[in-house]
């Protein structure tokens, strides 16, 4: 398939708009579709143009679809309902949440079952971490203190903690960062684990807001320490997935609206990749000579595949 061109006079590639050719070509060789939610599927809480007819002909082409986000605010069951509510068709085994992978990462290491992790995030995380049966503290419950600066204050932390999770949190505060830092700082072998490190978020269609990286980088500049990042663009995420669906890498077309989370997600893990321009990344900036992350096609949104609808056979 020829999505690339050479730029003029230097031999390097830059990213092409899908022509018809291009998108035929990606769902005859593509068997299973992992979408990005916001900017892909939603912007906030309004369904973008075209997606509900796009997964209907994708489903009736016997494609697999996976919905991952990096928005760690939601369980698995928490955005079915989301879903749900836009008059989406999906199915709870189709969606993969960061909160989900935090939980299934902790899983995966052998958790001790003695331990318990302090969240900073809301009750996604928590519901993730209830289904894998590992103890928590923190979360919502941590939303209205407040550390009182007397003189000689100490403020006590569970030394039970093994793990801080951090994932995106509207109620974030002084007390949520201290007892975080001194769980990874004062806990031996404590680990220090981020949903995702987004920068911006869409919790509305009206505006970008502070994504998780704001939560992420007040941890790091305390601790002096680098996170294990669960979603994307980590290697873990995608692992899971692949393992859990049954699938091989080669079969796989990521499509999102970042060039630094979704699409280099792709990149990394040897899949087809189409960036979105209905979310953050816009055409300057993916044509940018600035820009190094280069996704084999790009599109307007993912209702440009209707064009490729194959005609259902008599």
């Amino acid at each position: 398939m020829s999505v690339t061109a050479q730029a003029a006079g230097n031999g390097a590639t830059r990213p092409q708009r899908a022509s018809l050719e291009d998108k035929k070509s990606m769902l005859d060789k593509v068997d299973c579709f992992i979408f990005d939610c916001d900017g892909v599927i939603w912007r906030g809480d309004s369904v973008i143009e075209g997606v509900p007819e796009t997964l209907d002909m994708l489903r009736a082409m016997g494609k697999q679809l996976i919905f991952v986000t990096n928005n760690s605010t939601k369980s698995r069951a928490g955005y079915l309902k989301k879903f749900t509510g836009l008059g989406l068709n999906v199915e709870a085994a189709e969606i993969y949440s960061s909160s989900y992978a935090a939980a299934a990462y902790l899983e995966s290491i052998q958790f001790a079952k003695e331990k318990k992790v302090y969240v900073v995030g809301e009750v996604g995380i928590q519901e993730e971490l209830d289904l894998k049966g590992i103890s928590h503290i923190g979360g919502p419950a941590d939303g209205d203190k407040k550390v009182e600066l007397t003189p000689g204050m100490l403020l006590e932390h569970d030394h039970d903690v093994g793990a801080v999770v951090v994932g995106f949190d509207r109620n974030i505060n002084y007390y949520k960062i201290q007892m975080a830092t001194l769980c990874i700082r004062e806990n031996p072998g404590c680990l220090f684990i981020a949903t995702n490190t987004d920068a911006v978020t869409h919790l509305t269609d009206a505006q970008e807001w502070a994504g998780n990286g704001s939560m992420v980088g007040a941890i790091k500049g305390s601790t002096k320490r680098e996170p294990i990042v669960v979603g994307k663009p980590a290697e873990f995420m995608l692992e899971n997935i692949a393992t859990q669906f049954g699938l091989q890498r080669s079969q796989i077309c990521m499509v999102g609206d970042r060039l630094d989370t979704d699409i280099l997600f792709g990149k990394n893990g040897g899949l087809a990749t189409i960036l979105c321009l209905s979310g953050v990344t816009t055409e300057e900036q993916l044509l940018s000579p600035d820009n190094s992350i280069h996704p084999d096609c790009y599109m307007d949104s993912l209702a440009a595949l209707l064009e490729a609808k194959q005609p259902v056979a008599a």
